[in-house]
């Protein structure tokens, strides 16, 4: 069975991207937000395998979604995703529980080579 994934960003085009590069590798994405407050919503529909989430968004930001999800499921396995490759947001997110932290824009086998790890 496909491990799923919840795609999460505010830009549309992002997830496209995220989601062609997950599928093409056998994962299936099960859902897909674009803020904060939708993953967590949908992390608790669909309990997906993994999460991808963008730190910058409107609404509620990716670390504050991030905490969220944590609460609901304490090995909830998320990975952030930020153009910024700011030091303090990666340490943020990773004291918060992230599992990992690709930076924008993508390299296909960067996301893969995160999710596996991830997820093994």
């Amino acid at each position: 069975m496909a491990n799923t994934i919840l795609v999460v960003d505010d830009a549309a085009f992002m997830r496209m991207m995220i989601k062609d590069i997950l599928t093409k590798n056998g994962y299936e994405v099960v859902a897909e937000a674009s803020d904060g407050a939708q993953a967590v919503e949908k992390y608790r529909e669909h309990r997906p395998d993994l999460v991808t989430m963008d730190i910058t968004m409107p609404e509620v930001d990716g670390i504050s979604a991030l905490k969220q999800i944590k609460q609901i499921d304490s090995s909830a396995r998320v990975i952030m995703c930020s153009a910024m490759g700011q030091q303090a947001m990666v340490i943020d997110a990773i004291q918060a529980g992230a599992k990992d932290f690709i930076v924008k824009p993508f390299q296909a086998d960067r996301v893969i080579e995160a999710i596996k790890k991830s997820l093994s």
